[in-house]
Formats: structure tokens, C-alpha cells, sequence
């Protein structure tokens, strides 16, 4: 690809609305990732100011752009004025009536269903007993129950859901003996097994990179600093740029100053993307020197709408590469389209998150002990073990003498740290105390939010709204509410992945007393093997991705976790339909959590089992979903059948 036809693409596959006229940008000052003095080409320290973008001119920008992309689809005001204000005074009378028409319709079967409903839940009473009556109430969700359990030990559960917790308990109590449901540990082998990898091939010549240089400094965590990363691979393929090998931005909500090559492999990364794209690990010295805010050569996630499609880039980004022969790309999250997008890039894709990605031996072999702790010194490494730790998964094993029939696992991610809490404008339970402790973190880490609030005309949606749509993170009772409905033994050793749960010990108190088999990397892993890795939050969620990955069964708690969707996604490309996955519809428990106060357990039980089982359903990924969670497609994997 030459600069040339690099130059008529623009022309030919820009698709995008008219959004070619330049504004000014206003681009953040920089702060050196580890304290010490830097270069103009260094990556800033926070993520870039809201301010108007340079190619979206005449579209939303600031707060209200970042509102549109967060909430605007879902919450929306939907009243819009008619397009004809001049109506026949006829034809609106006629209207009116027919609406209070609707209206009396829509109340009378209300107040029958409301009747009905009622009649239902008193003979659900009379059916549970007398000795519930006192507890239950139709109140809201919000009531605080207690219940004592009805077992041994006289266990009391307090909170939202004391009386589901305790029917839990009473439940794995009674159930110890009996055998677990056969597609807890299982995934439908017979079509999950007909998709084998196959992003490794390649039918191309290599890139040159002679437009250009990319530089790509990713914000985020290590899972969304992941996505950018394998993004940046595909836009330099795109532009026939040089690729430098990508920064990561510090956080102020991670707090970690770890750069690509104390994650991944930085070699193995050049070398196997070497015919595919050019990559370098530094600007030559005739760029070095270059202020690339003065240039203009510097773009934001401000100036790139979220998802832009390719014609974006070589509209907008192609010229500025010809002319300056650099492009800095400071955030980069999530800023390339899923689709649509030409085969080739979308293979290359996958080819750089299931294949030129590779922890560095530090965090291989740490979580090859993890590993083999988690499996109680098996005689053989799991299926995925090679992939995830290389030969650290054999040595680990060679090194233990007193080898051992495999021990099975459940990895958890429990998505409920306090910037998951406080993004997701959800209540949890904790009262004004827990909504200022949030509102004011949120001032700080999502100013975009609060200032959202302050926005005429834009309403934001409710917590109870928010918990009935499904957009709000299970707590830890939830979970474990969850796992006990599905059926897993009260024996089930359970990994948590996650860093510090909001509301600390506290809060996993109903989780360790259903299931006391619950492990993490700090319980597993002595002091003196984690202090690598103290004050290095990326490299310790690296631990978190492999011993989910490896899991013999992963639940998620959030769907829309990056973290959950790489995990499950890794599972799918290399697990050959062994690897199975719980992906709760979140709706659906919604709507179940809500009659904590008055479902019976067998009922509850039932429900959830049937929420989580059409989930499990094999399919090939939806138009414009993410390949790294969805790679069961002709550009990822091949059909065997």
C-alpha cells in the first residue's frame, strides 16, 4: 500500500457524515509517567480534557458528548415535537380523545393485573407459612431484612436479601451429598468443538510502514489497554505506518506506572506482527525532537468518535500522517469500529490479542504456582496452561513431587471495586453515607458524569431504572445467590478475581459463609512470591486474567467487564468447547431479585437456572460485536464441520 493509494482511499471509503472541517483542540499538559524528566514525545499522565473535537465539527462535544455515548441511546427524553405544528382543530380534538381513550384502557387493565398480582402473592404467603409472614413486606427492594437460618449454628443474614441468603444456606447444607448438575462443568461440546483457531494464518505481504509513525499511549487498565493495543496493530496495517510500540497512560484510579514491556513480551510481539506491520520501539532521531502538540500532530479521544470505522482514519488521520509523519494517539479506547471492517484487519485482530500477546516470564511463572495450587498439584497442566504461562506450566509441575489427581475450580470476577460502584450510577444498599462516598468519587474520577448532571434537558435514569435494565453490577450476595441457585456443591473451591472489593471484608461475608472454600492470589501466593508485583495493580490483574482464563468453569458478573469479555473470549478461541462460561442476564435476575422478600427457593432456583441456561447457547459473534469476546467468526476461528 503506497502513500498514493493510501491517499485515494480517503476518498473513496469515506463513509462518514460531514465531519471534515478542523477545529481547535486543546490538548492536556503532560506529566512523565514514572517522575522523572521526559521527552515532548512522552504520554500524559491523565486522560485528555473535554473540549471540542478537531473532525467532529457541528456534533456534540464536552460533557454532552460523552453523555450521548454513555446514556443518550437508553435514557434519552423521548418527547419530540411534531414536525407539522399547524394541525385542524378536528383532527387534534379527535387525538385528545383517543388518548384519554388509551389512557382509561391502560389503567383498568393495570388495576386488574394489579388485583391479580395481589390475590397471587397472598396465597404464596399462605403457602410459605406463617413464620415468613412477619418478615415480608411489598414495599421496595430496599428493605432491610433478617433472617435467622434454619440450620445448625443459628446463622444470621442481615441486608436486601438476609431471607434469600438464609434458604441458601439451608439449601447447600442440605445438598452437600448430592451431585451437582451435569452443564455446571460443561459447555454443549458437540458445536462449541466445530470452531477451531485459525488467526495465526496469513495470506498477505508485509506492511512497509512508509506513510509514517503511530504512536499510541492507552489509558485504562491492562484488559482495555489490551483492546487499544490490538487496535493501534490493525490502524498501522490501515495507514501502512510504522507502529512504536505502544505506552500505557498512568491513572490516577489504577495508580500503576507499569509500560508494555513489563506486561507483554515486547520482542515476541515485533517479531511475530513482523509480517504483518513494522514495528519499532522508538521514534528515529529526526522525529524525536518534534513537538508534536505544536504540529498538530497529537489526536485525542476527544477528536475520535468511539467505534470509527476505517474510513474515519483515512480520511482524517491519513493526511496528518503524510504531512507531519507522525500521529501521537493519546487515550485510544475503544476507538476503532468492529465493523465494518475488510477480513484481513479483522484476522489481524485476533491475531494480536490470541497470539502476539505474551505475559513476561515474571508473571508466567507466578501464575504457574497459582495455577498449580488452584489444580492441588495435578499430574497434568490444564488444558489452557500452555498458552497462558508457556513451559512455566510443565516446570511448575516437575518441580512438586507430591503430584495429585486434579483438583476442579470456579473462577469468580467479582466487578464491584469502587469505580465499577460509583460509574454505574447504581444504588447498593449503604444508604446517604454510601451516595456521598460515590458522588464524591465521581467528582474526582468521572467529572463527565457529574457534569452531566448539571445538563438542561438531560435527564439522568434512576437506580431502580438502571437495576431493571440490567445495568447495574451484582453485588457480592448476588453472586453467591447465584451460584447457590445454579447448584455448585457448598465444597466448590472458588477463585476470586478482583481487586478491592467496595465495602471491603464486610461485604464477602455471605460468599465466604456459603462457600468457605473461597481462595485468592494473596491467600494462595506467599508474601515474599508477591512482592514483585506490590504497588503494580496491572500486573497483578494479569494473575487475575490467567487464573480465570484457566478456570475449569469462569462466571462473570458483568457482562460489560473488559476483563470478563477477554477471559471468556480466550476461553472460546483455545478451549475447544471445553471451557465453560456463566454469563448472567443481568435483566432477567432483576427481575427475580426483586421478589427477595417472597419467591420461594425452589422457584428462585428455577429461574435463575433458566436465565443463565440461554446464555449458554453457541453462537458466532453479532454484527458489530467485539472479536477479543466474540471470536467465534470466519476471521477468527474455522469451522471443522
Amino acid at each position: 500500500m503506497s502513500s498514493t493509494s493510501n491517499s485515494n482511499n480517503s476518498h473513496n471509503l469515506a463513509l462518514e457524515s460531514k465531519q471534515d472541517r478542523p477545529n481547535t483542540v486543546r490538548i492536556p499538559d503532560r506529566v512523565d509517567l514514572r517522575g522523572s524528566p521526559r521527552s515532548r514525545q512522552g504520554s500524559p499522565s491523565h486522560s485528555p480534557r473535554l473540549g471540542p473535537s478537531r473532525f467532529l465539527n457541528g456534533e456534540k462535544s464536552g460533557a454532552s458528548f460523552v453523555g450521548a455515548e454513555l446514556l443518550g441511546k437508553l435514557w434519552a427524553d423521548r418527547k419530540k415535537q411534531p414536525k407539522n405544528a399547524k394541525r385542524k382543530g378536528g383532527k387534534v380534538w379527535y387525538q385528545k380523545e383517543r388518548v384519554k381513550g388509551l389512557v382509561v384502557l391502560t389503567a383498568l387493565v393495570g388495576l386488574f393485573f394489579l388485583v391479580d398480582w395481589i390475590m397471587l402473592l397472598r396465597l404464596q404467603d399462605h403457602r410459605v407459612g406463617s413464620d415468613d409472614r412477619s418478615s415480608r413486606n411489598a414495599s421496595s427492594v430496599s428493605a432491610q431484612v433478617k433472617v435467622t437460618k434454619p440450620s445448625k449454628g443459628k446463622k444470621h443474614y442481615g441486608g436486601i436479601y438476609g431471607r434469600l441468603l438464609a434458604l441458601a444456606a439451608h439449601a447447600l447444607a442440605e445438598g452437600q451429598n448430592k451431585r451437582e448438575p451435569k452443564d455446571l462443568w460443561q459447555e454443549p461440546v458437540v458445536p462449541a468443538s466445530a470452531w477451531r483457531p485459525c488467526a495465526d494464518q496469513r495470506d498477505w505481504e508485509p506492511n512497509e510502514g512508509k506513510n509514517g509513525y503511530i504512536m499510541v499511549t492507552a489509558n485504562g487498565g491492562i484488559n482495555q489497554q489490551r483492546v487499544a493495543v490490538c487496535n493501534a496493530v490493525v490502524l498501522a496495517r490501515l495507514l501502512n505506518a510504522t507502529l512504536v510500540v505502544p505506552k500505557f497512560m498512568y491513572s490516577s484510579v489504577w495508580k500503576d506506572v507499569s509500560q508494555f514491556g513489563d506486561i507483554y513480551q515486547e520482542e515476541h510481539f515485533i517479531k511475530y506482527l513482523a509480517p504483518d506491520i513494522r514495528i519499532v520501539k522508538e521514534l528515529p532521531e529526526e522525529l524525536k525532537s518534534l513537538d508534536l502538540e505544536a504540529i498538530g500532530s497529537v489526536v485525542t479521544d476527544v477528536d475520535v468518535r468511539k467505534e470509527s470505522k476505517p474510513s474515519f482514519y483515512l480520511k482524517n488521520i491519513l493526511p496528518i500522517l503524510l504531512q507531519k509523519r507522525v500521529v501521537h494517539f493519546v487515550g485510544f479506547g475503544n476507538r476503532l469500529a468492529f465493523d465494518p471492517i475488510p477480513f484481513k484487519f479483522q484476522r489481524l485482530r485476533c491475531r494480536c490479542n490470541f497470539h502476539a500477546l505474551k505475559f513476561v516470564p515474571k508473571i508466567q511463572e507466578t501464575a504457574a504456582l497459582l495455577l498449580e495450587r488452584l489444580h492441588k498439584h495435578s499430574a497434568q497442566p490444564g488444558l489452557l496452561d500452555h498458552y497462558l504461562v508457556g513451559p512455566h506450566a510443565v516446570a511448575a509441575m516437575i518441580a512438586r513431587s507430591d503430584r495429585a489427581k486434579a483438583s476442579k475450580y470456579l473462577a469468580l470476577h467479582l466487578r464491584f471495586e469502587i469505580d465499577m460502584v460509583a460509574h454505574s450510577l447504581c444504588e447498593f444498599g449503604g444508604g446517604e453515607q454510601e451516595g456521598q462516598e460515590l458522588e464524591a468519587y465521581r467528582q474526582i474520577h468521572f467529572p463527565a458524569l457529574t457534569e452531566l448532571k448539571k445538563t438542561e434537558n438531560f435527564r439522568l435514569p434512576s437506580p431502580a431504572m438502571l437495576r431493571s435494565e440490567g445495568l447495574c453490577p451484582l453485588t457480592p450476595e448476588e453472586a453467591v445467590l447465584m451460584l447457590a441457585a445454579l447448584g455448585f456443591n457448598r465444597k466448590t473451591q472458588i477463585y476470586v478475581a478482583g481487586a478491592q472489593i467496595y465495602g471491603g471484608t464486610s461485604r464477602l461475608a455471605a460468599l465466604t459463609s456459603l462457600y468457605p472454600n473461597l481462595v485468592t492470589k494473596e491467600n494462595l501466593l506467599s508474601s515474599a512470591e508477591l512482592e514483585p508485583f506490590k504497588n503494580f495493580s496491572s500486573q497483578l490483574a494479569a494473575l487475575d486474567f490467567i487464573a480465570c482464563t484457566a478456570a475449569d468453569a469462569f462466571a462473570m458478573t458483568d457482562s460489560g467487564s473488559q476483563l470478563s469479555s477477554l477471559v471468556s473470549g480466550y476461553r472460546i478461541y483455545y478451549g475447544g468447547g471445553r471451557m465453560p462460561t456463566i454469563r448472567p442476564n443481568k435483566r432477567r435476575l432483576a427481575d427475580i431479585f426483586v421478589k427477595n422478600n417472597t419467591i420461594e427457593w425452589k422457584v428462585f432456583e428455577q429461574r435463575v437456572r433458566k436465565a443463565v441456561r440461554q446464555t449458554k447457547h453457541v453462537q458466532s459473534r453479532p454484527k458489530a460485536r467485539s472479536v477479543y469476546r466474540y471470536p467465534r467468526c470466519k476471521e477468527c476461528m474455522c469451522r471443522t464441520d
